[in-house]
């Protein structure tokens, strides 16, 4: 018996590894040699393809396609139609499957609606790229990036809200009184 949850419209390849309390909904296909964590999410129309790695708790919105070189941490937010690409160039007449690049999205990082990702970055943990946006480099943590291309407009916390920093670089999240630093543009949590 399955410890995850497949609609009977899903695909489920052999070879892949589903972790326990994860459900996948109607129409999605998860390809062989993916590793889906613990408790994650599969919306509707969802293709994971081979090598993905999504971590625990990763929540997959409706109509995204995951390709292979793409690695998502714990607790990351993929939002609905969002994009990823895997090939710099892509030709439909040459083949690059040798040229795949890595893409890694970082614990806690939420991926708004429609945002495209271009291959080869790192988005940061806990950043928050704004629906449509275009990621064409690294983003760091807790960034707020929006727009095509994307830029860094300002910082959030871990619960998704914009940090005001003061005049000694402090900052508390209005949701968990969570404490920051800003220091030579990176931000970081206060041990509690």
């Amino acid at each position: 018996m399955n410890e995850y949850f497949a609609h009977e419209t899903a695909v489920i390849d052999e070879g892949c590894s589903i972790g326990k309390g994860t459900k996948i909904w109607h129409f999605s296909h998860v390809m062989p040699e993916s590793v889906l964590g613990e408790g994650c999410n599969l919306g509707q129309n969802v293709v994971v393809s081979p090598g993905v790695v999504l971590g625990r708790n990763v929540k997959v919105q409706n109509n995204v396609s995951i390709y292979t070189g793409v690695v998502c941490e714990d607790h990351v937010f993929l939002g609905p139609s969002m994009v990823f690409t895997n090939v710099i160039n892509p030709r439909s007449h040459v083949v690059r499957k040798d040229q795949y690049a890595i893409t890694l999205v970082k614990e806690g990082a939420s991926i708004g609606a429609n945002a495209t990702v271009i291959c080869g970055n790192t988005i940061g943990r806990f950043a928050l790229i704004g629906a449509g946006a275009v990621i064409t480099k690294d983003v760091p943590d807790y960034a707020l990036v929006v727009g095509n291309p994307a830029r860094q407009i300002g910082w959030v916390s871990e619960y998704g809200h914009r940090l005001t920093f003061d005049e000694e670089k402090r900052a508390t999240c209005v949701e968990s009184g969570q404490q920051y630093t800003l220091m030579d543009h990176q931000v970081t949590r206060i041990s509690e």
